[in-house]
């Protein structure tokens, strides 16, 4: 029989911690394209922000889910796009270019005051001082689409390089995506506690 506690010794497990963060934008998407605006605040439902390209209790699967038929229908755990100002800011340094705007991307929410952001795990919630919650399920693999609208808002000479030079220096700074498991209202200046699960690397 496995002894589990030997076994845990060959496990690094990381504790349970909480990091506090704050609301610097708050974006909407219209309902038929991705490219989001400004707003004061964001109301949410179960199904994600109320107006949204990407609410809803579920979604048609594409290039991300290959193993799927593309259009299969889906659980949403995308509804929301988080990223960070200091890793856009990255982004536009490797891209050449003076910035990378949230809305450029399809973001919903800037967070700032956590470092390497798009690095916190699977699991992590987000509960919010007016009483929302979220939760991160997992990064936003960057794509060729955010791409050239990055390309084009920036006027890229080239908005194909900049299309396929996106999804090569933004991997792992994209951000994340999140669905509402409490909903309520966010708005722009808002605290967050952040709390991030146990950690570790599951080896057979």
């Amino acid at each position: 029989m496995l002894d589990m506690f030997d076994r845990d010794e060959d496990i690094e497990i990381r504790p349970s911690r909480k990091l506090g963060a704050r609301v610097e934008g708050a974006f909407l998407a219209p309902s038929n394209h991705f490219v989001t605006r400004a707003v004061t605040g964001l109301d949410l439902t179960f199904q994600g922000i109320e107006g949204d390209i990407h609410a809803g209790h579920t979604r048609r699967s594409g290039g991300r889910e290959p193993w799927y038929p593309r259009g299969t229908e889906l659980r949403n755990e995308r509804q929301l796009s988080l990223v960070a100002p200091d890793e856009l800011a990255r982004i536009a340094r490797a891209m050449g270019i003076a910035q990378v705007r949230p809305e450029w991307i399809g973001a919903n929410l800037l967070i700032s005051e956590v470092a390497n952001f798009s690095m916190l795990p699977a699991g992590t919630m987000m509960f919010f001082k007016g009483g929302v919650t979220l939760k991160i399920d997992g990064q936003n693999v960057p794509c060729r689409i955010a791409g050239r609208s990055i390309a084009e808002h920036a006027r890229m000479p080239d908005h194909e390089a900049g299309s396929l030079l996106f999804p090569k220096v933004a991997r792992r700074l994209r951000g994340l995506v999140a669905w509402v498991e409490k909903p309520g209202r966010i708005e722009v200046g808002e605290q967050i506690s952040v709390r991030l699960p146990e950690q570790w690397i599951y080896r057979a």
